[in-house]
């Protein structure tokens, strides 16, 4: 297993059945990709959610476990299924059933980053996809059911939010005349991957703290959301998109000045999720 895999940030007493996690926010690019790369530095990492793994980290002072990704998104996507290998990126890929993600470049080893530049001049081969998959994919995804198998153990459920960013633009399409654009946008998957009740909790706990909020709409939630949402046993699954533009400057991929307030505003609001389920006895202590 690679080192930089994941990185998972425990709290001094487990208190809360809800993980905190962030696939996307990696920055550790290897130096194979940059060397194999048409991109700049600044460009590769345009598909990051940049930034994400601070705003939540505050989560373990709440009781809370935290889990964030070492590999960045151009290279491995970790709310993609590992079988999502694109024919037009990786050699000996078998074209199967039409998948939109993968059909616009977006499978599990992207073929393109933001506005659909693409990233590599020629083809992958399966070996250096299977190894990438090997050593960040897998360990990342074991490491995930194994936190939230912990929680369900201690805490008799398991709460997984899903942490990613949205570009500003996104939500565009979605806004009617004189409403304000959801600066927040949590995905359920229509209600199959979390119960109601555990979703009108995250939303209220943003909603209270003053952000705007939508559900499922552009995001209703992708392969983590589907893959670990499971409510009839106990496990469900919330992915949060946050407007990239309410605390960085999507250019320059840096803070804005807004940042440090939207930071101590989501502590807040990550306090009161990870209070998620601690109404109820733990089914066992240690």
């Amino acid at each position: 297993m690679s080192k930089s895999a994941f990185e998972v940030f425990y709290p001094e007493q487990n208190q809360s059945c809800v993980v905190f996690a962030s696939p996307h926010s990696g920055r550790e690019y290897p130096w194979s990709l940059l060397r194999s790369t048409v991109l700049d530095d600044h460009a590769i990492r345009s598909s990051e959610d940049a930034f994400v793994d601070q705003l939540f980290d505050s989560a373990i002072q709440f009781g809370a476990t935290f889990l964030k990704a070492g590999a960045p998104r151009a290279f491995v996507d970790l709310n993609r299924s590992s079988d999502e290998l694109d024919p037009a990126l990786i050699e000996g890929v078998r074209r199967q059933s039409h998948n939109p993600r993968v059909a616009s470049g977006l499978g599990v080893i992207p073929r393109v980053v933001a506005n659909g530049r693409a990233i590599y001049r020629g083809k992958l081969s399966m070996l250096e996809a299977r190894q990438r998959l090997n050593d960040y994919w897998h360990p990342y995804h074991n490491m995930l059911q194994s936190l939230l198998d912990d929680a369900i153990r201690h805490h008799g459920q398991a709460v997984l939010i899903d942490c990613h960013s949205m570009p500003h633009e996104a939500v565009q399409g979605i806004v009617r005349r004189g409403a304000k654009r959801p600066e927040i946008v949590l995905g359920d998957r229509f209600g199959a991957a979390a119960s109601g009740d555990v979703v009108d909790r995250v939303e209220a706990a943003f909603a209270a703290a003053g952000f705007a909020v939508s559900r499922n709409a552009p995001f209703a939630g992708a392969y983590v959301a589907q893959a670990y949402g499971r409510p009839t046993r106990g496990q469900h699954a919330v992915q949060v998109e946050i407007d990239r533009a309410i605390y960085m400057d999507e250019q320059s991929i840096k803070p804005s000045a807004h940042f440090a307030d939207v930071q101590r505003t989501l502590r807040g609001v990550i306090a009161q999720i990870a209070q998620i389920g601690q109404e109820r006895m733990p089914l066992a202590a240690e």
